[in-house]
């Protein structure tokens, strides 16, 4: 126990988690390496989301995640405590609970909102930058609504239905898009004009996200003046009452709502430590070295928003943004490693690709690329880019569930049409509507495959399921030729050639003939067949017998199964593959088509309404989770 080495991760944040994954994935169960992450909450925020739950767009839950959840399996020892001070010297962390040793600390304490000496904001202004921060605003906005709909008094109605978002930033812009998205629902709800509601945006800046270019600057404002909110730019904020705003020159503004998204600065822990015991920059963020150690501690490194740190060849410190955690924590994780087995640690040397904002669920604004050559979007490709880049993240944290969860809130359990995929995507009906097409669809299987299953059983080597390798007669298209010839003959005007086609299509199809097949896909299906199915001189081989048969008790299980509701998802999908199956065979009637679609219809879980499903399915998932390969790789929903 004596050469065992410590290594403790302070706060939970993006680049907390991620660094803990990173040297836990190295040192697995080394007994020599113990880590421990401590922080004072039970889970892990994703703060990039906090404006979705403040406005009302996903579930409370959907923005956190539990840090048992996350390391599960892995060598990290979870502790709940809140840090109050770092002795550098004894090398120690004194909490409310306990004082914890360690022989390498990452600081990942994250930051918190800074206020400039605003007078007053502190005090009276609502912040987005916790969990607890977006339950707050997100009741506090159902509050004044609920207010302002009983208010008698123009005056106090108009001063609680006004709200104000300081802050032209990426947080500022990203609530009040979501608040001005969420408006006309509280509206509805409330029974209140949507004109009596005033939305405001203010910042000291010159002009909203000044980071970007001018084209999604003019952009992002042209979407706020469709949404109806007030930009106020080059405004000076001297002070936030508990029932208005003062700007500078300007009358004061009257409102019962403001929220603060203008900035932030280290963590209340990091604005304890004093510059003389410890190496701090700017907005008590800390000073490092080129390998993202404390410039006063070579036992200390630093990941995330606590990184104050200038790259060769930059102009400014690295920013306060995701991708700049995700970035550090790999270089963090990689130089503890290096350091304990003295190999040379690594300088940062980090390349951002930009940055993606949403106003709203349904619009945004992207601009990404390499750091000299960034490329603009907006609308529906921003919000792709932004969903796509939060996926790879999640992934990363807590793998599958997560990246499940987030599809679901995104994207298919959405109200109201919030998001940029509108509300195509989202599941709204009922199940019980699908009983009977479901039903109807394992009724028709099993009918088949018990038709089928004699003939089977009598002569196993009886092939009449895949096509005997006989010449064609070419009596149909000669048929087809001679229909389309009287056609042609009754108008006496000349067809197209892509008439002709559709013509002989449907006259093929009205005669009994099979749906068409592409020629490509014909020549895969006839190649694969002529390997498995026909022997040299055209003759079937045995697993033509065999395929046949799991072709007949395919059906009759697949039919059985959505009769009964079992396992439905899987047994949709095994129609669809076999209504395929049957189709590239080029042997599929007409009516194969609705079976295909039916077995689209049916993927949505309608067994779980008077199926066996509804009680099967949460019996087998509490046994999966007991697993503990499931735990560790997140592999459950």
């Amino acid at each position: 126990m004596g050469n065992e080495k410590h290594i403790v991760v302070l706060g939970a944040g993006y680049g907390g988690i991620l660094t803990a994954k990173k040297l836990a994935r190295k040192f697995k169960k080394k007994e020599d390496i113990k880590i421990t992450l401590i922080d004072k909450n039970t889970y892990h925020t994703m703060l990039t989301e906090l404006h979705e739950v403040a406005a009302g767009r996903v579930p409370e839950e959907s923005i956190r995640i539990d840090l048992d959840k996350i390391f599960e399996g892995r060598n990290v020892d979870v502790v709940l405590d809140e840090i109050k001070n770092i002795d550098f010297e004894k090398k120690e962390l004194t909490g409310d609970l306990n004082t914890y040793a360690y022989d390498y600390l990452v600081l990942g304490t994250g930051s918190k909102p800074t206020f400039y000496g605003c007078k007053g904001a502190e005090e009276n202004a609502l912040t987005l930058w916790s969990y607890e921060d977006a339950l707050k605003i997100k009741y506090h906005i159902l509050e004044a609504f609920g207010k302002a709909s009983v208010e008698k008094t123009p005056d106090k109605r108009a001063h609680l239905l006004t709200f104000v978002v300081v802050g032209c930033g990426f947080t500022g812009i990203e609530m009040i898009g979501e608040l001005a998205e969420w408006t006309d629902k509280l509206c509805f709800n409330f029974n209140i004009p949507r004109e009596e509601v005033k939305l405001m945006v203010v910042d000291l800046l010159p002009r909203v996200l000044p980071m970007f270019k001018d084209k999604l600057i003019h952009k992002t404002e042209k979407r706020l003046e469709k949404l109806g909110v007030e930009v106020l730019t080059r405004s000076n904020i001297i002070e936030v009452n508990k029932n208005s705003i003062s700007i500078e020159g300007k009358e004061p503004i009257p409102t019962y709502t403001t929220i603060w998204a203008a900035g932030v600065e280290g963590s209340d822990l990091m604005g304890t430590l004093k510059k003389e015991h410890f190496s701090k920059g700017p907005r008590n963020r800390v000073q490092t070295d080129q390998y993202l150690r404390s410039e006063s501690h070579d036992d200390v490194f630093v990941v995330g928003d606590n990184i104050f740190f200038i790259p060769e060849g930059e102009e400014q410190p690295v920013p306060q943004m995701v991708e700049n955690a995700e970035h550090s924590s790999a270089l963090v994780a990689g130089n503890i490693i290096a350091t304990i087995k003295k190999e040379p640690l690594k300088p940062y040397k980090p390349k951002f690709h930009g940055a993606m904002v949403s106003i709203g669920g349904k619009y945004g604004v992207a601009q990404v690329g390499t750091p000299k050559n960034q490329m603009v979007y907006s609308g529906f490709l921003a919000m792709l880019i932004k969903h796509m880049i939060n996926m790879v993240y999640f992934l990363q944290v807590s793998g599958f569930n997560k990246a499940w969860t987030y599809m679901m809130h995104e994207f298919f359990h959405v109200e109201d049409r919030r998001s940029f995929l509108g509300g195509h995507f989202s599941k709204r009906s009922p199940n019980f509507f699908l009983v009977p097409l479901r039903l109807f669809l394992g009724l028709k299987w099993l009918l088949e495959g018990l038709a089928k299953l004699p003939r089977i059983m009598e002569n196993p080597n009886d092939i009449f399921l895949i096509p005997a390798k006989l010449p064609t007669s070419g009596a149909s298209e000669e048929w087809v030729e001679e229909a389309t010839e009287v056609i042609v003959w009754t108008t006496s005007l000349p067809l197209p050639q892509f008439v002709e086609d559709i013509v002989s299509w449907m006259l093929n199809l009205s005669h009994g003939a099979a749906l068409p097949v592409p020629e490509f896909v014909t020549n895969m299906v006839d190649a694969s067949m002529d390997m498995v199915f026909y022997t040299s001189t055209g003759d079937f081989t045995a697993m033509a017998s065999i395929f046949q048969t799991g072709m007949v008790l395919g059906e009759i299980a697949v039919g059985g199964a959505l009769i009964i509701g079992l396992f439905t998802a899987l047994a949709s999908i095994g129609s669809i593959i076999m209504g395929i199956m049957i189709w590239s065979s080029n042997m599929a009637p007409v009516e194969m088509l609705w079976y295909l679609a039916a077995g689209f219809a049916l993927i949505g879980g309608s067994g779980s309404t008077f199926g066996l499903d509804y009680y099967v399915l949460p019996f087998l998932k509490k046994q999966w989770m007991k697993l503990k390969v499931v735990k560790k790789w997140y592999l459950f929903t």
